[in-house]
């Protein structure tokens, strides 16, 4: 992962609602969440979940499918773990200690 693409990233998820909207979809993963069902659940105005929803899908955190007019959105795990890794590339004297004990 690119430096940019990193601070672009965590500068999504450093706003309560939005890191609060990312856990929920990486809880839920695999399955998708519509965002009707996301404004009822995080108690977000509509209007207020689209900007929250376009700044994690312009960091490459969450993806969405269309289905009919409705839209599905789920975490995008690769970058999350993307990520991580180069959060933690390294990580104890550049040893892969920590990245190796990671689930996904």
């Amino acid at each position: 992962m690119e430096s940019l693409k990193a601070v672009s990233a965590l500068a999504a998820l450093a706003q309560s609602s939005r890191l609060e909207l990312f856990r929920l979809l990486v809880q839920s993963s695999p399955e998708p969440i519509s965002a009707g069902d996301l404004a009822a659940r995080l108690n977000i105005p509509k209007a207020t979940l689209s900007f929250h929803l376009k700044e994690l899908c312009h960091a490459g955190l969450i993806r969405f499918d269309a289905e009919g007019r409705q839209k599905l959105y789920r975490a995008n795990l690769g970058e999350m773990n993307a990520l991580i890794d180069y959060l933690l590339e390294n990580c104890c004297q550049g040893d892969q200690c920590l990245t190796s004990k990671r689930p996904c």
